[in-house]
């Protein structure tokens, strides 16, 4: 071939791979999971899990540990998993053999039948009850996770990352004003160096609820929920509006993040590790009650579906794990701690959520298991529109389908007659 049409054929390849995607996309993105915490002896089997994920249209779930059990109880689902690697694991993980041996025995026996996608490694740990033992091990662990899933071939497949509660800020409000607490900080940069790096999320807990409960005059009830209709607060130092706290609350981590390091800043994308509200509380736990849980999760719900991102990261489409599937009755603390569930551990719902996710927010194969299934009253198995691609997706499939079929012909006969020409 010519030079001159060499040349051509070069500069234009890559933007005809862009407009010629060899699959498309069969699933949606999933934008919304779900905690699966299992302190409790009373919990229905694991195994019957993805068939109630599927009455909520949730296609991502989050685990505490790497219970073999509950791990293949997904396999063959489509559902994602991150898989928890608990504290008491970190000093093991945080070497190279032990990092390794932790892979080869927890995650590569899984693969590729369950779909895992990240590692948690701990939970809180800067900021937990057992921060000035565990903490030194956080980055090495991750660092050492990292590199032996990287020698598996399984770096490119499954992130490493951590989950931190809210607590690593300094201060929180105004967003724009927010940092992260100064004695972190020699753990946080680095961390920050990792995520970007490695291209894993920074992952936060983030509870409007403790902030309303812990100051109910102050917090307006309706901010705290999420209410669509409320007015909103102005941050004046970034001229930003904020129309519900946990959008805030996100934003306050991208504003520490860039205050602590702003070449990671540029980076890393912050998505909510847990959010969930209780239904029940002591006397003293304000605003726990059925009715205020509902609206907020089933907000929760309508806010990740609308797939938009915060107003500092508009582009950025918010993820978030609500907190969490069952209520827990070996929890400890006060009674809102056994009482975040979604569900009752007989598989029917705690309340009636007042949103429902748009049916195309799970993967299609996330409820291949067999038997009955829960819809929301917890009732018989009439759900089939969240055991499918929905009808949009399958829109979109066919009608991208044939724009390639039409098109293509045509950008292929056109490019052809070009370089005969340019030859």
């Amino acid at each position: 071939m010519p030079t001159r049409a060499m040349a051509a054929v070069l500069q234009l390849l890559p933007a005809l791979l862009l407009l010629f995607p060899s699959t498309p996309e069969a699933t949606s993105s999933a934008l919304l999971g779900i905690s699966y915490g299992r302190v409790g002896n009373n919990l229905p089997p694991a195994t019957s899990v993805p068939q109630i994920l599927g009455s909520l249209g949730v296609g991502r779930v989050r685990l505490y540990d790497a219970d073999p059990n509950t791990i293949r109880a997904f396999a063959n689902t489509g559902i994602e998993l991150a898989v928890g690697v608990p504290d008491e694991c970190l000093a093991t993980v945080s070497t190279p053999s032990g990092a390794a041996s932790w892979v080869h025995t927890n995650i590569a026996p899984a693969l590729p039948a369950t779909k895992i996608a990240f590692l948690t490694v701990g939970n809180e740990v800067l900021t937990g009850a057992n921060s000035s033992s565990l903490s030194r091990y956080l980055l090495p662990a991750m660092q050492c996770l990292h590199d032996a899933l990287a020698q598996a071939g399984l770096d490119k497949q499954i992130a490493v990352t951590t989950a931190h509660n809210l607590g690593v800020l300094a201060t929180s409000y105004p967003p724009s004003s927010a940092y992260f607490r100064k004695d972190l900080l020699p753990m946080l940069c680095p961390i920050l160096d990792f995520h970007a790096r490695a291209g894993s999320p920074f992952l936060v807990n983030a509870y409007p609820y403790f902030a309303y409960a812990g100051e109910p005059t102050g917090v307006e009830l309706q901010y705290a929920l999420l209410e669509p209709g409320h007015a909103g607060v102005a941050d004046l130092g970034s001229g930003l509006h904020y129309t519900n706290m946990l959008v805030a609350q996100v934003d306050a981590v991208y504003h520490a993040i860039a205050a602590a390091n702003s070449a990671a800043a540029r980076a890393v994308e912050v998505r909510v590790s847990e959010t969930g509200w209780p239904s029940s509380g002591d006397a003293n736990e304000t605003g726990a009650s059925p009715q205020n849980a509902a609206r907020y999760n089933g907000n929760v719900m309508q806010l990740v579906a609308q797939g938009k991102g915060t107003p500092l990261r508009p582009m950025v489409p918010l993820r978030v794990y609500m907190f969490a599937l069952f209520n827990e009755n070996m929890k400890p603390g006060p009674t809102s701690e056994r009482n975040y569930g979604l569900f009752k551990p007989d598989g029917t719902p705690a309340y009636e959520l007042s949103y429902r996710l748009p049916q195309d927010n799970t993967s299609p194969s996330s409820v291949t298991a067999g038997g009955d299934v829960y819809n929301a009253h917890g009732y018989g198995s009439e759900n089939g529109g969240y055991y499918s691609i929905s009808a949009a997706s399958k829109a979109t499939m066919v009608s991208s389908a044939l724009l390639y079929s039409v098109l293509l012909p045509i950008v292929a006969f056109g490019f052809v007659r070009m370089v005969l020409a340019l030859g």
